[in-house]
């Protein structure tokens, strides 16, 4: 036989096999891989491209608090209130807020206090502050922004502890706009709150309160009841911060939020899944996630955060009313799809093309 021809059945053969493995995985019911090819979260397809970046600086802005202004090419311009994704070492990924200079075509700075596992945290942060050293190279994703600064004549800032992060650009941002703007920030102690210096430089000490706990106690937001209609509030901070500004707020309006705690999971009623392309349902408890009830069928489903921030875990839904609790996806990337870890459903049953 010429060579040429033994060649081009060998590519042949090759290429019909590559394409019966293609075919068996996308129909095999138990393939363990999300249904969608690639998790689509934030603004567009490219803030999920990873990206290697590497730590040129680490600094403590307060006890527990660290640091880190991480540099690469082709860094996306990013605005006030975008966070990005640390993916870890280990694995694990985090999201963490930018809090450097927008300006800045060729770094990210991200801050981050460590919470002991006792106080709820899940290893992420001591992650960060125990092995991300300078010369240390992470990949990262994003950036993306669910908290963006909109346009106003004037604002007022709630920050809690390292809550300040995403608020801190908006400051500035506010300050070189001309606009009027109040910030109140409350923490544990002074020692503990990060950029302190900076930011009452910024106010001259007359737009900035400062509450530490070990000091006054709590701030008093009985002040948010007279803010004008025309002044935007913006809060970042622990639940509890975030329930007494939303509720101190004027008749019929609401703070705009950004949350760095889990949603909760459970809670609701019990419903029937039904994973379309398994030909399988299950019943997904009051107590119990989405995520974890598919994963007593698909064990190999991959996930990553577990608490609606990465997007890994994302599936697209056929049927069913979605009880969306996620802080990630956009209103566009909410319809026909949900992220397993956190989101439910708000009626009797649910469809997945898994």
């Amino acid at each position: 036989m010429p060579r040429f021809a033994t060649v081009a059945l060998v590519a042949g053969a090759a290429l019909l096999a590559r394409r019966a493995v293609r075919d068996r995985m996308s129909t095999a019911p138990l393939w363990p891989m999300p249904a969608l090819d690639e998790p689509v979260s934030g603004h567009g397809r490219g803030s999920t491209v990873p990206r290697r970046v590497r730590v040129t600086r680490r600094a403590t802005p307060a006890e527990g608090v660290v640091e880190l202004r991480l540099e690469g090419g082709g860094l996306p311009a990013w605005r006030p209130g975008a966070h990005v994704d640390l993916v870890l070492p280990s694995g694990l990924v985090r999201q963490y807020s930018l809090c450097g200079d927008p300006a800045d075509p060729t770094s990210y700075t991200v801050a981050t206090r460590l919470i002991e596992e006792e106080r709820g945290g899940r290893g992420g942060s001591r992650e960060v502050h125990e092995q991300l050293h300078e010369g240390v190279e992470i990949e990262i994703r994003g950036p993306r922004n669910r908290f963006p600064l909109a346009e106003a004549p004037a604002y007022v800032f709630v920050a809690g502890g390292i809550g300040i992060t995403p608020v801190l650009p908006m400051l500035r941002a506010a300050e070189a706009a001309g606009a009027d703007w109040r910030l109140v920030y409350g923490g544990r102690s002074r020692a503990t709150l990060p950029y302190l210096a900076e930011i009452e430089a910024l106010g001259r000490g007359e737009r900035v309160t400062v509450v530490a706990e070990d000091e006054s106690g709590h701030p008093d937001l009985g002040f948010l009841a007279q803010t004008p209609a025309e002044t935007l509030v913006y809060c970042c901070g622990p639940d509890g911060l975030m329930d007494a500004v939303a509720a101190a707020m004027p008749e019929g309006r609401a703070p705009r939020l950004e949350r760095f705690s889990a949603a909760a999971t459970t809670g609701g009623t019990a419903f029937e899944l039904e994973l379309r392309r398994s030909g399988r349902t299950v019943t997904v408890a009051a107590d119990q996630s989405v995520l974890a009830a598919v994963r007593e069928e698909v064990p190999g489903l991959v996930y990553s955060c577990g608490q609606g921030f990465c997007g890994t875990c994302r599936q697209r839904v056929l049927e069913g009313e979605i009880d969306h609790r996620d802080e990630l996806l956009t209103d566009a990337e909410r319809d026909g799809s949900m992220l397993i870890c956190v989101s439910r459903c708000s009626g009797k049953r649910l469809v997945l093309d898994l």
